[in-house]
């Protein structure tokens, strides 16, 4: 009401728009933070794929597809390969590390030893490693503390059966070639056991020492020097210098035995005793779902292989004269012909 007791309807609509405005913008700023809330709390999560080669990534990818996730729309990778190369995990690693991934997921000694050394926060899949417990990765199997879980595949305790199905499948081969990086803890405890393992076949075990790519001429005149009955390759090096074994293994007709089912189809390689590696992926995509849903690594166990597959490739056998015993063959989950 003015001086003269008329309201001053200018005024009181003006002030009215005022307070529309600012209700408004209000609301208009409370809706704004509750939408960007709303996308915080619907953050898709970004898993980081470190691999020795792409041949188990459809195996993991397939499981997390069948566990409801789907690439863009409620997860997304960063995928990244070593080829071979297990000097490429530290800087793989810390690229990884950069990019604030939510879990890394990461197999073989050298890449879980790198990621540990890197974060102790970010989650880490383990998808296969020897023996985490006494290469100090994890605290114990069953509570392994820290932000590490994931998969053993055992390989230590699986060195001597290896040797046993060898000595089965070539009795007369009384000198093995044992390919190894004395660099490599894990491959120092599988050499060991291995050692233990030939003197109770009555094996002579053959230390053959590869370092790096420089030191392959050296590691195939000192099996030439030797005249092994055979090679054993175990997955790290496998994994590195399989071409160049299997051409040399070829060449000098000599079978060589390895980790992985993949080996014995596509490289030539005579025999394979061990877990599925593809096996391995898919049940680390379990474990990437479990964190994902608030799990905490240091409280899930890792789990060890309770499946083993024995492998033998005929073709193989046939070119370089070997003849693969009933018994082996009758034993075998998978024949390559």
């Amino acid at each position: 009401m003015n001086r003269f007791g008329i309201f001053d309807f200018g005024f009181w609509i003006g002030l009215s728009n005022g307070l529309i405005t600012s209700f408004t913008l209000g609301a208009l700023l409370l809706g704004l933070s509750s939408s960007v809330e709303a996308q915080d709390a619907k953050k898709i999560p970004r898993i980081g794929y470190l691999v020795t080669n792409a041949s188990t990534t459809e195996a993991f990818l397939q499981r997390l597809r069948d566990l409801g996730y789907f690439e863009g729309k409620n997860i997304t990778f960063e995928f990244r390969i070593t080829e071979g190369k297990s000097e490429r995990y530290p800087d793989l690693i810390a690229e990884l590390v950069r990019l604030k991934v939510d879990i890394i997921v990461v197999g073989g000694n050298s890449g879980i030893r790198a990621a540990k050394k890197a974060t102790s926060t970010i989650p880490i899949v383990m998808t296969s490693v020897g023996d985490p417990v006494s290469l100090g990765l994890i605290t114990s199997l069953a509570r392994p503390g820290g932000n590490i879980t994931g998969l053993t595949q055992m390989s230590p305790n699986l060195t001597g059966k290896r040797l046993e199905l060898l000595k089965e499948l070539l009795p007369t081969a009384t000198q093995v070639s044992f390919i190894w990086d004395p660099a490599n803890p894990g491959m120092t405890l599988r050499f060991n056991e291995a050692q233990a393992a030939a003197r109770a076949l009555g094996i002579t075990l053959h230390s053959v020492e590869l370092r790096s790519p420089n030191e392959l001429t050296t590691a195939f005149a000192a099996i030439n020097n030797a005249h092994p009955g055979a090679l054993v390759i175990p997955a790290p090096i496998g994994s590195r210098y399989e071409k160049q074994i299997a051409d040399f293994a070829e060449k000098k007709r000599l079978p060589w035995t390895c980790d992985a089912i993949e080996s014995v189809e596509t490289a030539g390689c005579l025999m394979s005793y061990g877990p599925s590696y593809p096996d391995l992926h898919r049940r680390a995509a379990l474990y990437v779902d479990r964190i994902l849903k608030g799990a905490k690594p240091a409280e899930l166990p890792v789990e060890q292989p309770t499946k083993f597959e024995l492998a033998v490739n005929l073709s193989t056998a046939k070119q370089i004269g070997v003849t693969i015993p009933a018994q082996v063959l009758a034993r075998a989950d998978n024949v390559i012909r």
